[in-house]
């Protein structure tokens, strides 16, 4: 297994689109040749894009876009200049007038990091779409991480900075990658350690705490958590797959979020994982499962790693 740049996933192109004052910003995933594709959403708080159609019962096979975005519900409108972008250039679902492109996404919580009023909008979306296989994307405090952070239990006053991290591997023919935007309410676990690199600060902010550790001293109590998290996400492969086994794999690959943030899945998280696939080499399914996993975790990682601090808010770096 060797580790390869996102680019060499042929028929994929990434591009971000941010605004750096507002603190937020939105990446573009394309396959305009489209991509088998599926979703798994989970915590209680989703703001997501025509995640229906990915079910296997329903019709639409492939999509064009997944477009992850801060914003919260708003930044939902991003996906809106992906369709504007694709429709010029004849990439969608055939419909004899003319096509429809297949945008699905979802969005994060970041307006209390930034300007609350700036969110990602059409006008972003595009100019997402159009940096997209422009040049290798960007890690941190980029795109849909512009205005992440993680840590959250306690509120705005012990959470960091995290980004966005991207992370793709060959094995064999097969290649997968994720890319995924990291606002988690729990902490991040270094993959390879075991070791929490970022998350909640301790009362004095000199060092980290833990969440988890916070959450049992009050297990007793109902505290109003400070919500608008969600970590969002795609794994994206060259492997055969039908819709339903898409589907699966953007099951297994929360592992992947379990493996790197805790916790994960709380009813103040919307973490939503897709996958797109561009069907080109036989692969097993459940190697490919693991190897989701693994990759997903490290592209978490890296998004906390790579992320730069600002907003106030410290990141993991000055902690190294």
């Amino acid at each position: 297994m060797r580790e390869i740049k996102i680019s060499e996933i042929k028929g994929i192109k990434i591009g971000h689109a941010q605004n750096l004052e507002g603190a937020t910003g939105c990446t573009a995933i394309i396959c305009e040749d489209g991509a088998v594709a599926g979703v798994d959403v989970r915590g209680g708080g989703p703001a997501s894009r025509e995640t229906e159609l990915l079910k296997p019962v329903n019709m639409v096979q492939q999509i064009h876009c997944v477009m992850l975005s801060g914003g919260s519900a708003y930044g939902l409108a991003a996906g809106d200049g992906a369709m504007q972008f694709l429709e010029e250039r004849g990439a969608g679902f055939d419909v004899g007038v003319g096509v429809v492109p297949i945008v699905c996404g979802a969005s994060l919580f970041d307006l209390v990091v930034g300007d609350a009023k700036c969110r990602p909008d059409k006008a972003m979306g595009y100019e997402a779409c159009k940096a997209a296989g422009a040049n290798e994307p960007g890690e941190g405090n980029v795109g849909a991480g512009t205005g992440a952070s993680i840590g959250k239990f306690l509120g705005p006053d012990r959470m960091m900075k995290s980004g966005l991290g991207i992370y793709a591997v060959q094995l064999g023919q097969v290649q997968c990658g994720a890319v995924v935007a990291v606002n988690a309410l729990g902490d991040v676990i270094d993959y390879d350690t075991g070791k929490r690199i970022a998350g909640i600060l301790s009362e004095d902010k000199t060092s980290l705490a833990s969440t988890e550790s916070i959450m049992y001293q009050e297990i007793g109590k109902q505290r109003n958590v400070f919500s608008g998290n969600t970590t969002i996400g795609c794994i994206i492969t060259n492997a055969i797959l039908t819709k339903n086994q898409a589907n699966k794999l953007a099951s297994i690959a929360h592992n992947g979020y379990a493996k790197a943030i805790s916790p994960v899945h709380t009813s103040a998280d919307g973490d939503t994982i897709f996958v797109m696939s561009t069907g080109e080499v036989e692969v097993g399914p459940d190697a490919l499962g693991a190897l989701a996993t693994e990759v997903m975790a490290r592209a978490i990682c890296r998004g906390v790693k790579a992320a730069e601090s600002a907003y106030g808010l410290k990141a993991a770096k000055d902690f190294e």
